[in-house]
């Protein structure tokens, strides 16, 4: 028997940030995001010999260990294999260990800005719900995949990613004062959908980041109550009602201006956001047809989100096949985080 997982990256559109808790705590956080057709995998095989055997073929490590109720955390490429374990076992498990194989991939390079991490903290969250039989409910997964990451594991970031792979699709995400998070899912409209897939690109120019130097210096910003952070804060969180009435309404050339806008807040937010590089990217997008970029996550790297007219798509294409990058085209995910068990057979 194979249990396997995938759930959906996703792209943000606006809001990000203002789901970290020392700002959402204090004024709410909103962000609207969609997933898209990329995924984290995860496949789970159980054994009867006693180990525990990791293999990530997106970061090439791969590690065995004897079977146990708890797996130290090193801080290794493996944790987020650990943290999510050593939950399930303790929580769900009654203290008992485990005994499998589990290898997990990922369609984007981590580091990509599209919450690989969070994303696949979900997929292997979702493959021991399905062979365990334990049947959580979607707000109980999320915040669940949340605590493992940011609590157990203490690894800077917000809510977004957990809840946008669980729930799938467009979403309008409420992040409250009390530490509740609402998903509100917008049902678009076909053509609305193809009009923004035809229209957005995603560009990796092969440098990868981690978000955590950014977001702690967004964190102190927040907690220093520095006046610049918390008011492009403001402007963030209020962009992504907005952006989400764009779309919603098929307001396109109102959409690139928000986004481009929400790019010029978010750097804002911290003196790493952005750097040479990205700026010499975005400027080359935009001299060959693009009308707004926006680079995707945390910002320092990764994927740069670019939105341009249909009729300019192909050119525009051609132009970035001159940098050292890889264009990746735009496909929205209607559905979240699935899960199936796959029998043997002689």
């Amino acid at each position: 028997m194979q249990i396997r997982s995938r759930a959906p990256l996703r792209i943000g559109f606006a809001g990000g940030g203002t789901d970290l808790p020392d700002y959402s705590n204090e004024y709410g956080g909103a962000v609207f995001n969609a997933t898209i057709g990329m995924y984290a995998y995860c496949t789970i095989v159980p054994t009867d010999n006693g180990k525990i055997r990791f293999v990530a073929y997106d970061n090439d490590n791969a590690a065995e260990y004897d079977s146990a109720p708890h797996l130290d955390i090193d801080g290794d490429v493996l944790i987020l294999h650990k943290g999510v374990y050593n939950r399930i076992v303790k929580e769900f498990n009654g203290g008992k260990p485990l005994s499998f194989i589990m290898s997990t991939s990922n369609d984007a390079p981590i580091g990509s800005g599209l919450g690989t991490s969070s994303t696949m903290v979900v997929a292997i969250l979702e493959a021991f719900d399905r062979w365990l039989n334990l049947g959580l409910p979607e707000y109980k997964k999320a915040q669940l995949a949340y605590e493992i990451e940011r609590e157990d594991l203490n690894l800077s970031g917000g809510k977004q990613d957990q809840y946008a792979a669980i729930f799938g699709g467009f979403n309008l995400i409420e992040f409250k004062q009390d530490g509740s998070t609402i998903v509100n899912t917008l049902r678009l409209e076909k053509q609305l959908v193809n009009e923004l897939e035809c229209s957005l690109l995603l560009y990796y120019g092969g440098r990868s980041r981690s978000s955590a130097k950014i977001i702690n210096e967004q964190i102190k910003n927040t907690q220093n109550k520095n006046k610049k952070t918390i008011e492009a804060m403001h402007r963030i969180k209020e962009s992504a009602y907005r952006m989400k009435d764009a779309v919603l309404t098929g307001s396109f050339p109102s959409f690139a201006e928000m986004l481009s806008a929400a790019w010029q807040e978010k750097k804002k937010t911290s003196s790493v956001v952005s750097n040479r590089e990205l700026e010499r990217t975005i400027d080359y997008a935009l001299a060959n047809g693009a009308k707004a970029v926006k680079v995707s996550g945390a910002g320092g790297g990764g994927m740069v989100m670019i939105y341009c007219e249909p009729i300019d798509r192909q050119k525009l294409i051609d132009a970035l096949k001159q940098l050292s990058g890889t264009t990746y085209p735009v496909k929205f995910s209607k559905n979240g985080v699935e899960s199936w068990i796959v029998e043997d057979r002689a």
